[in-house]
Parts: C-alpha cells; structure tokens; sequence
C-alpha cells in the first residue's frame, strides 16, 4: 500500500505507526487465541483441535501511538490434501504482503519438525524481501519458569530473530508486550481502519466461522479437516416490530463422509441443537439482535481433495 493510499484511508499525527502483523505457527499454536487477546474481543475462532482457522482473520488493534493490522492465518504445515497445499500457499501470500511477522512457538511444546519447516520459509522470506520477525513464545503460563528459559533458549538457536517475548494470551501476561514490539516494526503512516474497528471480516464469514468453532467442540480428531462451513442466506424477518427485529440466519455445514455427519447430529439431533444454542449466542452477541439459525448438514464426498467442490467452499 502506497503512503498516498495510507493518508486517504485514516487519521494519525505525525509520528504515528500502522501496518499490518501476520501471526505464523504450526497449528494449535495459540495464534488465535493471541489475536483475540491483543484486540480485546473475540475475530478469530479458538479450538483445542489443530487447523481450524481456515480465512485470514484481520484483528485491528488501535492506539494513541500506533494501529496494529492482525492477519491470522493457518498452521503452516507439510500438506496432505488439496486444501491444504491451498491454505499454505495462503499463508504465504500474505506473508510478503506485511510489515512484521510474529512467529508463535508454544511453550507447552519442544521445538520439533513443523517449527524448523516454518522457520526455514521465513528465513527464506527474509533473504527475499527483508521482514522484521518476531519470535512469540505463547502459552507461557502453561510452563514452569525453568522449562520457559529452556524454551526461550531452543526458540534463540532455531534462528535469527529481531526480538523473543514470552506471552500468555490467556492470562493476559505480557500481551501488551508482544503489541509494544510488533507496533514498532510498523511504518510510520496514519490509521488504516476508523477508531472501534476491530475486524473486517464480513459478518458471514464470522458467522461460519462461529458455527464451525461450535461443531468442533468436543469431537474426535477426525473432523477438523472435514467440515466446512457456508452462510446460504442472512434475512431479516418479515413483520417484526423495529424494536424487536429477529434475522434468519440459514447455514449449511458440510463433512466429507455420512459417519462424520452422525458425529455432528448425534442421536436424535441432540449435538446439532447444542451446536445451534452455541454458535447463536455467540452470533447473536457479535451482531447485537436476535437470531434464528438454521442448520443444515450435508455430505460433500472427499471436498478437500476436489478442485471443483473447493472453489464452491469459498477455499
């Protein structure tokens, strides 16, 4: 982005910084969770299950001093399907098109395989096109004091590293630190977002995302990569009093396989209607009104390996 297109989009005196930040890591390394906690509310989905953030989430940060862009992304990983070749070469592009890149290491784990991949892309981003790293040792309280100095010293001899910070997002220890550091990577230039911006992600996207965080709570290990999600129709009920407006919200959630779509039902359609109280109070909080959501599960034999069945999955 030019400094022209900077000045025309925000405010910010001289002096102040904006840009934008990309969140790197294998998956589950607590990259969503860091970029909820450094906005201050919820953009971005959270799971206990790897690779769940499917879109570039954008968390906006901003300060006094400076407006900090967040780009969640997802794990970098050695793909095994279609999509996720598709969702590398994602985190990719948008890696050469930040300022700074936080590399997020958790602490309740020894750097292992998936670590050394991602730290050798980004070494050979660096010697592409300098980009300042920031190395983030997430999790922290998860770890004594003595296992976190061992951690901080593997993470220093993985590779060269503008800066190391230790965080726990669920804590909130030193989250403010890790914006400190990456904000003073940024460039100097005025706001790129208006003041109580804090995503730019569409409200279907959230949407999705929220259903997709809901069907993922408390299932086997299998699903994560199986289901997609797609909003079909968002309409506001006809009739209603303007005081009291309800939004049908019509959803369909696709799995790969019919025994993956009795996972998400359960017997009788109890997981589905707990899934459905989940996912609508956390819609209903974000769009502030009241929401009918209507879910639909449906089988999309093998979409993660079809170029065709992706495109149509918005992937």
């Amino acid at each position: 982005m030019s400094g022209e297109e900077r000045a025309a989009q925000g405010a910010g005196g001289e002096g102040y910084r904006a840009g934008f930040a990309c969140l790197v890591g294998r998956p589950n390394a607590g990259k969503s969770t860091l970029t909820n906690a450094l906005v201050g509310q919820k953009v971005a989905i959270t799971s206990s299950k790897p690779q769940t953030t499917r879109h570039t989430i954008r968390g906006v940060l901003t300060t006094d001093q400076a407006q900090l862009v967040l780009v969640d992304t997802p794990g970098l990983h050695k793909p095994r399907t279609l999509l996720g070749q598709r969702l590398n070469d994602l985190v990719r592009e948008t890696l050469l098109e930040v300022d700074v890149v936080g590399f997020c290491l958790p602490a309740d784990q020894r750097i292992g395989p998936g670590d050394a991949f991602i730290a050798a892309e980004l070494a050979e981003l660096r010697r592409g096109r300098r980009r300042p790293v920031v190395a983030i040792a997430t999790k922290s309280d998860t770890v004594s004091k003595d296992r976190l100095a061992e951690h901080l010293v593997a993470i220093s001899e993985l590779g060269d590293y503008d800066a190391i910070v230790p965080c726990s997002a669920t804590r909130m220890d030193q989250v403010d630190t890790v914006a400190e550091v990456l904000m003073s990577y940024l460039p100097e230039s005025p706001q790129l977002y208006p003041d109580g911006m804090l995503t730019d992600e569409p409200e279907s996207v959230m949407i999705a995302e929220l259903v997709r965080e809901a069907a993922l709570e408390g299932v086997r290990d299998e699903l994560p990569h199986s289901l997609a999600v797609v909003v079909e129709e968002m309409v506001p009920r006809e009739d209603r009093p303007e005081d009291n407006p309800l939004l049908d919200v019509r959803v369909n959630v696709f799995v790969e396989r019919p025994s993956q779509k009795a996972i998400i039902i359960g017997r009788g359609g109890s997981r589905l209607r707990e899934v459905g109280t989940q996912a609508r109070t956390q819609i209903e909080a974000m769009l502030g009104q009241r929401v009918f959501l209507d879910l639909h599960v449906k089988v999309a034999k093998d979409w993660q390996r079809d170029p065709n069945q992706l495109s149509k999955l918005g992937f």
